[in-house]
């Protein structure tokens, strides 16, 4: 495989060590091995179709392995007991691409579920917390809104808020620039940038976004779609620069693009 994920600097939050994902006997990938550390924001990218966001249901819980383990912090997640993989599960937070904020709940009320429903906080402490994350994405004041009253960059942003409700370690993002126009995938990147440098959030983010990939990443996998394995990995601009992989330099340049 083509480069290496980091090794050298801080602690691994998450390993995958030998993983593969099937559905039945459809194999989805084989053999993945590689870990994502603290502070990084660690971008799992490849073409469509790959299985990263097979990848990722896997790491946040949702989907068994066929094979392999996934470790947070040296626990192996699949060989804990249900209620110290729901205790791992609660240190992370997710933001599915269409934001999957309930249509019917105002901003508010999306960012509380939450907490309302794995704490004992009272409603002040409660409504508190939901008005500091609101405007921590740049929604303050828009606690009354619902969902269809805001843009789609905006409501990215509620979603953000909410998964960050009870103060996740980690972070995941499904495709979070998917369907937005230019300038508020940017400001989604800026604010990704700021949440790992401001709380030193560990940011996990699948994305084929060449902007968003070479512009926040600082670590990565990259999901090849024939040979159903991974074929590279290490910061982006790196693979950029150097890869000599003809699959790698086609994605990373769309098949042109400056190396600069």
């Amino acid at each position: 495989m083509e480069g290496c994920t980091a090794s050298d600097r801080s602690p691994a939050r998450i390993k995958v060590a030998d993983l593969t994902l099937a559905y039945g006997e459809q194999i989805i990938q084989r053999d993945l091995s590689f870990s994502i550390r603290q502070g990084e924001i660690f971008i799992i990218m490849g073409g469509s179709g790959c299985g990263k966001t097979t990848l990722l249901k896997h790491l946040i819980g949702l989907l068994r392995p066929n094979r392999g383990k996934i470790f947070y912090d040296d626990r192996s997640f699949w060989d804990t007991p249900d209620a110290e993989r729901d205790e791992i599960i609660r240190r992370t937070g997710i933001l599915y691409q269409s934001g999957a904020l309930w249509s019917s709940l105002t901003l508010a009320e999306n960012v509380a579920l939450p907490l309302a429903e794995y704490t004992n906080l009272t409603r002040d402490a409660i409504d508190e917390i939901v008005s500091m994350k609101l405007a921590l994405v740049g929604l303050a004041g828009f606690e009354d809104y619902y969902p269809s009253e805001i843009s789609g960059g905006m409501q990215k942003r509620a979603g953000l808020a909410r998964a960050m409700a009870l103060d996740p370690e980690i972070l995941f993002f499904d495709e979070p620039s998917a369907g937005l126009d230019p300038v508020s995938a940017k400001r989604l990147d800026d604010l990704i940038v700021e949440l790992k440098e401001s709380l030193g959030t560990t940011i996990v983010v699948v994305t084929h976004e060449l902007a968003s990939i070479l512009t926040i990443g600082t670590d990565s996998v990259f999901l090849d779609n024939e040979s159903k394995t991974m074929i590279a990995g290490g910061h982006p601009r790196k693979l950029l620069n150097e890869s000599k992989d003809p699959r790698i330099r086609t994605f990373l340049t769309r098949g042109g693009g400056s190396l600069d």
